[in-house]
C-alpha cells in the first residue's frame, strides 16, 4: 500500500502561509473522487496516512524532523506521497532519501516539476541549513546530491545565476516546448534518466497553468494543461523504482473556489 504523509511546512518568507492547510484540504476533496482514470476505488477511510508535526516557527527543528522522520520512512516504506507545505519541505526530504539511496548502495534520481529552479543564491537561512522554497535545490546540491541526476520539468522563468548554477552542477532541464512538442517522448526520456536509479519526484503545483492552478505563491503563465500534467504523472506511476514523490505550494487559504485543491485530489488519486 502506498503511504502518505502530511508534512505541513512552510518557509517561503511570507508567501506561502495557507500551504500548511494542503494536505486536509486535499484529503478532503478526495473524499468526492471514487475511482482513479486505472478504475482503482478511493476511499479515503483505508489510506495510510500519517502526519509530521511541525512548528513553524522554528525552522531548524521543523528541518531537524522532517529529516528524521523521512529517513525512517524510506527505510520502511517501498513508496510515499508526501503532502505539503511548500516546496521548502522537499529539502530535508531528499537530503533523507540521498542518505537512504546511500545506505542501500542505491543511486539516487530527482525529478522536479516546477514553474522555477529554486536555485536562488543561499539566503542566511538557507547557510544555516533550511533553504526557503525558492533555493532548495541548490541546498540539496551543495548537501552532495549529485546534480547530474537532477532534472527539472516545465521550468520557464529562471534568474541568470540560477542558469549558471544548473549549468555548473549539470542539473538537466526539460522546457516548456518540448513538452509540448513531443509528450510521450518526453515520458520516455524522464523513464530512460532514472532507470537504475531510486526515484524521487518532487512536485510544485506551479508548473501547471495559472488557469488551472491560480492558487500557488508564484503562478507562472505558459504552464501545463492540467490533463497533460495528470497524463506525465500516471506514466512516471508506473517507474517501478519510483520510492516517493510529494505536492507542494497548494495554497488552500486562497483557494476561493478549491479549483487548486481539486486538481491535487486529482493528481493524488492518480498515484494511489
Amino acid at each position: 500500500m502506498v503511504s502518505i504523509v502530511k508534512v505541513p511546512g512552510i518557509n517561503g518568507l511570507g508567501r506561502t502561509k495557507g500551504c500548511e492547510r494542503a494536505g486536509n484540504a486535499i484529503l478532503d476533496a478526495l473524499k468526492d473522487i471514487h475511482t482513479n482514470e486505472q478504475g482503482k476505488p478511493i476511499d479515503v477511510a483505508l489510506l495510510d496516512l500519517e502526519e509530521i508535526h511541525l512548528d513553524n516557527k522554528n525552522p531548524g527543528l521543523t528541518n531537524k524532523l522532517i529529516y528524521e522522520n523521512c529517513l525512517e520512512i524510506f527505510k520502511e516504506k517501498p513508496k510515499t506521497i508526501f503532502l505539503g507545505g511548500d516546496h521548502s519541505i522537499s529539502y530535508s526530504i531528499n537530503r533523507a532519501f540521498l542518505d537512504a539511496c546511500r545506505d542501500s548502495e542505491r543511486e539516487p534520481c530527482l525529478i522536479v516539476f516546477d514553474a522555477h529552479a529554486d536555485c536562488l543564491t543561499p539566503s542566511i537561512a538557507s547557510k544555516r541549513g533550511f533553504p526557503t522554497n525558492r533555493e532548495w535545490i541548490r541546498g540539496l546540491v551543495e548537501a552532495g546530491f549529485p546534480g547530474k541526476n537532477i532534472m527539472i520539468v516545465g521550468a520557464r522563468n529562471m534568474e541568470r545565476a540560477e542558469l549558471n548554477f544548473l549549468k555548473e552542477q549539470d542539473i538537466r532541464i526539460i522546457s516548456m516546448n518540448q513538452i509540448v512538442e513531443d509528450i510521450q517522448d518526453t515520458c520516455d526520456i524522464i523513464m530512460e534518466f532514472s532507470d537504475g536509479k531510486d526515484l524521487y519526484v518532487s512536485i510544485d503545483i506551479d508548473v501547471v497553468d495559472p488557469s488551472s492552478a491560480p492558487s500557488t505563491a508564484h503562478p507562472e503563465p505558459g504552464g501545463l494543461a492540467s490533463r497533460q500534467f495528470i497524463y506525465m504523472i500516471q506514466r512516471i506511476n508506473k517507474i517501478r523504482n519510483l520510492r516517493g514523490l510529494d505536492l507542494t505550494e497548494i495554497n488552500e487559504k486562497n483557494d476561493k473556489d478549491k479549483t487548486t485543491v481539486k486538481l491535487g485530489a486529482k493528481i493524488l488519486a492518480e498515484l494511489l
